[in-house]
This record gives structure tokens, C-alpha cells and sequence, in this order.
């Protein structure tokens, strides 16, 4: 595996989520594929559960890692071509990647979507450009329009707490004060896709996902009928993309609350997590036995774990 950006690189999913239980199973079992090979973390965005659990999984594998944050530890770079670097930005991303990529044998890159650009945004053109000129495989570890590592550990979560062979998954968005990307919300209706669920999205008119995303997925904008019957309820916050970036509203009314829980067939309540708590769910039902987000974030271990492992049995 060189990429890992969708379920389409990951390739036959039971088969994925079959190692992924292995892995979890036996943490320490892989070491050998690790031993003397080096993961460099890039993050142009601050993040918690991201590093930690991707980290910890490199070192669960064996690997040495090293944690690059752009914004503190390195130049400014540039990722125009043909510009006269002349201001800011000392360096240019043409050498920047692959300088990094004699340093590691994997790397993984986090970047958030700008919204100055919807077109810029959507061509991933960042994290195509360490594909392009790293010469080593490369991890999403959130993009603008993705964020795998977290879609692949709510499959694996959701597989755990399954109690029927093809659960009712609703996606719900819920109010935010800030405009947040569209990569959670992408990536988790693109793997809900491939796999075994019923899958309904629900939003207030308007946030409406990306048309690439959302073919064959049913949108019910009564959020009361999107939750009845529910076993999961993923909750996440995100910013219009046909009036892009834009917060459209901050109605409370779609908060998720024990009023909306009960509705549903005593749905296990997920969010990826960090929540604003009262804005997007009611501490009641976050505090609540049927809350499974901090078992889901254990997960992110899980799933970065076995995407290393792929990647390091490749470079075998």
C-alpha cells in the first residue's frame, strides 16, 4: 500500500476489519516490520487524538517517529511554482518533501482545509504534492476533503458494537459557533458506503455534502425521522460547501439530547471528538452508558496501527 486516503486503498474491507481485531488483539505482535524504519508525523494543523494514537501506533509497530509541526519547528513553505519567493516563505515544497522523505520511510501529513478556496481546497493539492515528490508511502492524517484514519477507526467501532448484521447509521449535523471542514463528515459517509450499513444523513437545508460524496445516500432533513429506528448516531459539526465555509446557522434545536436519543433503537452515540458539549450533544447523553466516543478514540490507535502494518509489509 503506498496512499492511504480512501477505502479503496485499504482494499477489501472485512478482510481490513478482520486485522484490525488482530491487531488489537495483539499490539506488540508486529514489531519486526518496524525495526529500524522511521515514520515522520507532519502537521500543519494542531491536534490531539490524531498524533497521540498515530504515533503510539508507529511505536506499537516498532518504528522510530519523528513529529514535525510546520508552524513551529520548520520554514515556511512555499507551494506555488513559478512565484518570486521574495517574501515570507524561505522555502520552497519541491525540496522541502523530498528532503523529508530521505529522512523516513513513511510519511503522514495533516492539513486542514483553508476555505479561501473551495476548488483549491477539494484538489488536495498539498497532500498530492507529498505523494508526488516524497518518493515514500503516504498517510492522510486529515486532509481538506478526508480524514480516513478516523472513518476506518468508526468502522472498526462500529463493527464492535454492532447488534444486527446491518445497522441504521445516522449522520447528523449539529450546530457549532466556527466553521468547520467537511473532511469527517466525507470520509465517514465514503466508508459507511462500502460498508454493510444503512446509512441516512440528516441537516438543515443547505449543508448539503459534496455531490462526489453523497451519490446513492439518502438525506432526510427531519432530523426527528432521521433518528427513529437509529442504532448509531454519529454527530459532527460541518461548514456549507455550496456556499463554502460559510456558517449558515447555529440552531440548537439540532443538538442531540435524551429527547432525540430516546427515538431511536437505544442507538450507541458517536463523535470523533474534541465536542463542544451543549452545542453539539447534551452532557446527559454524552455522559450516558450508550456513549461509546471515547472507546471509538482508543480505536484511532487501531486503525493507524493496521495501515502501518499494511505499508510496512509492502516495503518488505
Amino acid at each position: 500500500m503506498k496512499r492511504f486516503l480512501t477505502p479503496s486503498d485499504i482494499g477489501d474491507l472485512r478482510q481490513a476489519l478482520n486485522e484490525a481485531a488482530e491487531v488489537k488483539r495483539n499490539p506488540f505482535g508486529y514489531q519486526h516490520l518496524g525495526r529500524n524504519k522511521t515514520a515522520v508525523l507532519i502537521f500543519f494543523n494542531s491536534s490531539l487524538r490524531t498524533r497521540l494514537s498515530t504515533q503510539k501506533a508507529a511505536t506499537n509497530l516498532g518504528m522510530n517517529v519523528i513529529v514535525l509541526d510546520i508552524n513551529k519547528d520548520g520554514w515556511k513553505l512555499e507551494t506555488e511554482f513559478g512565484v518570486i519567493m521574495d517574501g515570507d516563505k524561505p522555502e520552497h515544497i519541491r525540496e522541502a518533501v523530498p528532503v523529508i522523505g530521505q529522512y523516513c520511510d513513511i510519511i503522514a501529513v495533516r492539513s486542514f482545509a483553508k476555505f479561501e478556496d473551495k476548488e483549491e481546497d477539494y484538489s488536495e493539492r498539498l497532500l498530492n504534492q507529498f505523494i508526488g515528490f516524497s518518493g515514500r508511502p503516504v498517510i492522510s492524517m486529515e486532509s481538506a476533503t478526508r480524514h480516513p484514519l478516523q472513518a476506518f477507526a468508526d468502522l472498526i467501532t462500529i463493527e464492535e458494537y454492532r447488534k444486527k448484521s446491518r445497522p441504521k447509521v445516522v449522520l447528523t449535523w449539529a450546530p457549532h459557533p466556527k466553521a468547520l471542514p467537511q473532511a469527517v463528515p466525507n470520509s465517514f459517509v465514503e466508508w459507511m458506503k462500502a460498508a454493510d450499513v444503512e446509512l441516512t444523513v440528516t441537516h438543515p437545508e443547505g449543508y448539503e455534502l459534496a455531490p462526489e460524496f453523497m451519490e446513492g445516500i439518502h438525506v432526510e432533513y427531519n432530523q426527528d425521522r432521521a433518528f427513529r429506528d437509529a442504532d448509531f448516531i454519529y454527530a459532527k459539526n460541518w461548514a456549507s460547501f455550496s456556499e463554502y465555509g460559510k456558517v449558515l446557522s447555529t440552531d440548537r434545536s439540532w443538538t442531540v439530547d435524551e429527547r432525540k436519543m430516546a427515538l431511536t433503537n437505544h442507538a450507541k452515540f458517536m463523535h470523533c471528538l474534541p465536542v463542544r458539549r451543549n452545542m453539539v450533544v447534551s452532557d446527559g447523553v454524552i455522559d450516558s452508558p450508550d456513549s461509546i466516543v471515547i472507546q471509538e478514540a482508543a480505536n484511532r490507535v487501531v486503525s493507524a496501527q493496521t495501515v502501518l502494518k499494511r505499508m510496512l509489509e509492502a516495503l518488505e
